[in-house]
């Protein structure tokens, strides 16, 4: 299996996808924009992976590269390739396949519950997850379901939290892969945005949760990922 993962910025890592990757001896390629690299042909890999970032999908002017991204994604999707979007790749996925992506009227940064949308023909995608599950998060837009998606995921603060298209292309908002280092790196590189707001912990609380909370992140991770790709 051959997985190849979007980096937009060096602190949004894939976290614990990486250790899954190499658990599993798969072969890791990436595209790293921060580092100006390309992308690649989508024969040279199986799954795509597209990681967060702070910046938004419409704001092409200021990030050329996400105009040439977003053909790249289509293109993935329609050579049938697994294709999981994480946050901004979530976003990114979204309006790929057709959805509005806007700032969303709150911010939904910390850990927070998500509560699964059951549907039959999506259960073994998240039937290893708890109902509810609490995820970290760090977002401020949103998007709308794209046409003829499934919802797969929403929360109290952002009603669009996940959804699945066909059988090859999902996305989730919120930070299944994060891992301590990861949460870390974020908070260092976006301490401005942990202002007093209704779903934006505190630094405190946020590394308070975290030492309890992340070790369950790998497993909802892995084993949605595992569900994907068999799906």
């Amino acid at each position: 299996m051959r997985i190849h993962f979007v980096q937009h910025v060096s602190f949004e890592t894939p976290g614990n996808l990486l250790t899954w990757a190499e658990s599993h001896k798969y072969q890791v390629t990436f595209s790293k924009l921060f580092e100006s690299d390309s992308f690649v042909q989508t024969n040279l890999f199986d799954v795509l992976v597209i990681m967060g970032g702070p910046m938004g999908v419409y704001e092409e002017q200021k990030y050329p590269w996400l105009k040439e991204e977003k053909l790249f994604i289509k293109k993935a999707i329609a050579d049938n390739k697994k294709v999981l979007g994480i946050c901004l790749g979530a976003q990114l996925v979204a309006e790929s396949l057709g959805a509005k992506v806007y700032p969303h009227h709150q911010k939904e940064i910390g850990w927070w519950p998500v509560q699964k949308i059951n549907h039959p023909v999506t259960e073994s995608l998240t039937n290893h997850l708890p109902e509810p599950f609490v995820s970290f998060h760090w977002h401020g837009d949103t998007f709308d379901l794209p046409p003829g998606s499934t919802q797969l995921f929403t929360s109290r603060a952002c009603a669009q939290q996940g959804f699945i298209k066909g059988r090859n292309a999902a996305a989730i908002q919120f930070h299944l892969e994060a891992t301590e280092i990861l949460i870390k790196q974020m908070i260092s590189h976006e301490r401005e945005e942990l202002v007093d707001a209704p779903y934006t912990q505190t630094e405190q609380k946020i590394n308070e949760e975290t030492n309890s909370r992340v070790q369950w992140q790998e497993g909802y991770m892995t084993g949605f990922i595992n569900n994907f790709l068999s799906y």
